[in-house]
């Protein structure tokens, strides 16, 4: 939180990466994080891109909304996502069994 913050900000004190995971102040810790990097790079990039552009922006929105305000945006967003080419791929995957092949449409 705040006090956290502003202790590390006005110390100058390091935080170890263990201690910045369990306070939730960052996802994960990784022994070799070129690796660690390389492989969620090529898992979001076999993600439906436009999926995880909205997901982003709900997220990083969702602080400055009422609730019924960001119901209202996924709303938006999920209708607007289920008239893509990915959507599509999506759920012609899931009912074929086969990995999905999205292109970013």
């Amino acid at each position: 939180g705040l006090a956290r913050a502003m202790a590390l900000a006005m110390t100058g004190d390091k935080l170890p990466a263990a201690q910045a995971k369990e306070w939730g102040m960052i996802w994960d810790v990784a022994d070799d994080s070129v690796a660690a990097a390389l492989a969620m790079a090529d898992k979001l990039a076999a993600m439906p891109t436009q999926a995880l552009v909205a997901t982003r922006h709900l997220l990083r929105d969702s602080h400055h909304r009422t609730l019924n305000q960001q119901l209202d945006a996924e709303r938006d967003q999920q209708s607007a996502l289920g008239r893509t080419h990915d959507y599509i791929e999506g759920v012609s995957a899931f009912l074929q069994k086969r990995a999905p092949a999205f292109k970013g449409e």
